[in-house]
């Protein structure tokens, strides 16, 4: 791994609520093996639901109790909705990119 260059995580579609764990458990193995940022794809999430809220909290609670970064990149315009309706886009510097 490249620690200059962030991480990849892919969000797979469909994502349920019982992906969200090993997502998680991923996103702490980038960070453990040395990753300081790493960027979410969520481009495949073709629907906005409530898995994909949790999937997108569950992932930034995760970096931050890692102490890593973690920007959330090709997020649809109904999940970022959705992410604005939760506050997760309210803090500076928010996870989401285009």
């Amino acid at each position: 791994m490249n620690p200059t260059e962030p991480a990849l995580l892919v969000v797979p579609s469909p994502t349920a609520l019982s992906d969200v764990p090993p997502l998680c458990e991923r996103l702490r193995a980038l960070y453990a093996a040395g990753a300081r940022e790493v960027v979410c794809d969520v481009g495949a999430l073709v629907r906005a639901d409530l898995a994909a809220v949790e999937a997108v909290a569950r992932l930034c609670l995760t970096a931050r109790r890692a102490g890593g970064r973690l920007t959330i990149r090709n997020a649809g315009p109904g999940l970022v909705a959705l992410l604005e309706l939760t506050g997760l886009t309210a803090e500076p510097g928010g996870p989401l990119s285009g």
